[in-house]
């Protein structure tokens, strides 16, 4: 066990509770931000069917989600809420590597790393993608 006064379990639940919370705030926000920019979206069946649209314009990439944001693009927003959903495993495996460390288990600290850096490893290679 951890010899500091650190609830490995409570600081994990946590980290993934903060993270979807956010991330679905921040989708919400990028929705409700979409509709007040486009009212038509919710009177026009063909308004909304171009925004839906598997062949629409979406942010694909970072690159283009920051630019969408910067752009006031509601659906660059939502995109923003998704990236942060999956990066909130990601984060929980990292301070699983941290906390191992400060417990100084050696094999845990190994085999969490090799996990975190397999999920950097398909998290940046599906980016590169895009």
């Amino acid at each position: 066990m951890i010899k500091r006064d650190i609830d490995v379990e409570s600081l994990i639940s946590t980290t993934l509770r903060t993270g979807v919370s956010i991330s679905v705030l921040v989708m919400a926000a990028g929705i409700l931000f979409t509709f007040i920019h486009h009212p038509a979206y919710l009177s026009s069946h063909l308004a909304l069917g171009g925004l839906t649209s598997s062949s629409g314009d979406y942010p694909n990439s970072v690159g283009d989600v920051l630019h969408g944001i910067a752009a006031d693009r509601g659906q660059a927003i939502a995109m923003l809420g998704v990236l942060l959903l999956i990066a909130t495993p990601v984060v929980r495996v990292a301070i699983s590597v941290l906390l191992f460390a400060v417990e100084r288990d050696m094999r845990y600290v190994l085999i969490t790393s090799v996990v975190l850096i397999l999920l950097l490893l398909s998290l940046f290679s599906g980016l590169a993608v895009g």
